[in-house]
């Protein structure tokens, strides 16, 4: 039994490994904006579109990384594949870097834009496309491996309880020693290419040492899509489209020994759907259930009809992830020309990074012990109200944007900094502090208030897939915000006046740009309440004796969603 023991926490460590190289490569990959900016001289839109598409696709790829899980590879496979390909991806990032390759042909070896060939672009744009894959593969499959060593068996049970005292040493190791090494460390490391090729070392390292415990780890296979589960629902209505829907709901398919998720009640939305559950009268039962495509259990429909009700509380996402989109992307290029100075100490930039993951934690933890400090009766509107206070923050985060830059600028022309973008501001760059914690609230309240919904509001076979769908939204918003920032500055050049981005920062008007994306999520946060009003609530399904059980569960997921 202790060599049990022994064998199940070595597997948790060479677990979590991963989580701290992700961690690592976060902080590097967080400075790609000025990398851009400052290396390959491109105009700072140029390099927020860059940037924000690759994180939107990070996050939009979760779909498709959770579909492979679920009907083919299973947790442990995508987790080896996808460590692989963020291995190799800040490999790609590292061999870009205009020296690298530069220096075997003595053509150049410094880090200038003329130092940049087809070949380094190459490479740069296939690196971008493989860490988003690494990121993806990992946010979908890292939290719920790890649940699954947890949790398995009577046996697990006891070693569970023996393993979770070491998890919040691990915990603190991870999210809170790392993240301060790296931060202080990175911004001193003056080589780019040395700057991201300790994460693709770190990387390759903690992906060899989970590998070297595939033997020990408890593996699940694949389980089944709830995708299919909903696509199958459509099929069948639409081939049934022309049969009568039953009198009463008692009349339609379902078989309770089937599937092992809880049973949903039958609503009368949407009822075209119900027609995927009729049973025809010309074939015996028996045949029907053996073809899935033409029968549903109502369950199934049901899960299909939570799926389509969220669809209008989703699309009030996308202006919440095109107001994350400027956190690491023009918030950081601000931060970048701005007096980094504290007295006499040179503060490193990622120390941002590290305050607006601590608003987004605090922000978090606060909401939830509010939310179940709440009664029952009130409860249930709870993480709608969480999801309201995050869109409010996002209002709040754009006007002191608005008003800090407005400031910046004022600096800027005072000094005649304005043909001068790569001269210090003389603005210490503590004056981007509020917004980074406004963001960092925002961010955590949006998550932890749609976590906290999933939970209460859809049954536990969707609750996973519909988090990876919100997220997935979000991501199309940091997408969404490219197209914006064209669609912005387009308007703002008619009748032959100056854009609001111009080539570099200095000559911009990114004030007016944050006032127009604090008007479109005033407008979103009114289309929100709508929505939120006219969704049914089902009471909470959280007790008060459950909360330690669902806390321990969220810092868990604190410590690994954190790493991208």
């Amino acid at each position: 039994m202790d060599e049990q023991q022994h064998t199940m926490r070595g597997s948790h460590v060479k677990i979590i490994v991963l989580i701290w190289a992700d961690i690592l490569a976060a902080y590097s990959v967080w400075l790609l904006m000025t990398y851009l900016t400052d290396v390959w001289k491109v105009s700072f839109t140029r390099a927020a579109a860059t940037v924000n598409i690759f994180a939107g696709a990070s996050s939009v790829m979760q779909i498709g990384a959770v579909f492979l899980v679920d009907t083919l590879l299973g947790n442990f496979w995508m987790l080896f594949l996808s460590s692989v390909a963020y291995s190799i991806g800040l490999g790609f990032l590292s061999m870009s870097t205009p020296p690298v390759l530069s220096k075997a042909t003595g053509t150049c070896s410094s880090y200038e834009a003329q130092c940049i060939g087809n070949v380094q672009e190459i490479l740069f744009y296939i690196s971008l496309a493989l860490m988003a894959i690494g990121m993806a593969g990992h946010l979908v499959s890292l939290g719920s491996f790890m649940f699954e060593q947890l949790s398995e068996g009577e046996e697990g049970q006891e070693e569970e309880q023996q393993s979770a005292s070491a998890l919040p040493i691990i915990g603190f190791l991870a999210v809170v020693l790392i993240p301060i090494i790296s931060a202080i460390a990175i911004p001193y490391i003056k080589p780019w290419s040395v700057r991201f090729g300790i994460p693709a070392i770190c990387t390759v390292v903690a992906t060899l040492i989970f590998m070297s415990g595939s033997c020990s780890y408890i593996r699940k296979g694949p389980k089944g899509s709830p995708y299919v589960r909903l696509i199958r629902v459509f099929v069948a209505s639409t081939l049934k489209i022309h049969l009568p829907l039953p009198s009463n709901s008692n009349q339609l398919y379902e078989n309770n020994e089937l599937e092992e998720e809880n049973l949903v009640a039958h609503t009368k939305g949407l009822r075209c759907l119900d027609k995927a559950a009729i049973i025809s009268s010309s074939t015996a039962l028996e045949e029907q259930e053996k073809n899935r495509w033409k029968l549903c259990r109502t369950t199934e429909v049901e899960e299909t009809k939570i799926t389509l009700r969220m669809i209008p509380m989703w699309l009030t996402f996308i202006v919440v992830g095109l107001v994350m989109s400027v956190g690491n992307t023009f918030f950081l290029e601000q931060a970048n020309h701005m007096n980094p100075k504290l007295g006499k100490l040179k503060v490193p930039l990622p120390v941002l990074l590290m305050f607006y993951e601590l608003a987004r934690s605090q922000s978090a933890q606060y909401y939830y012990v509010l939310v179940n400090g709440w009664g029952q009766s009130v409860r249930k509107y709870g993480p709608a109200i969480g999801v309201g206070l995050g869109m409010l923050l996002s209002i709040l985060c754009c006007i002191t944007a608005a008003k800090v830059e407005e400031r910046r600028i004022g600096v800027i022309e005072k000094h005649g900094l304005l043909d001068k973008p790569d001269e210090t501001i003389p603005m210490t760059l503590f004056w981007l502090l509020p917004q980074f914690l406004l963001l960092g609230g925002l961010d955590g309240l949006v998550n932890e208030g749609v976590l906290c919904f999933f939970r209460d509001q859809v049954p536990p076979s969707l609750q996973g897939h519909m988090l990876i769908f919100t997220d997935a939204v979000l991501g199309a918003g940091r997408i969404g915000g490219v197209l914006s920032v064209y669609v912005v500055n387009k308007v703002s050049e008619r009748g032959g006046r100056a854009g609001w981005f111009r080539h570099t920062l200095n000559k911009s008007r990114l004030d007016k740009y944050y006032w127009t994306l604090a008007i479109m999520s005033s407008i979103n946060i009114a289309l929100y309440i709508l929505v939120a009003i006219w969704y049914a609530y089902r009471d909470s399904a959280v007790d008060e004796e459950e909360v330690p059980e669902d806390e321990e569960e969220n810092n868990f997921e604190e410590i690994w969603s954190c790493c991208c």
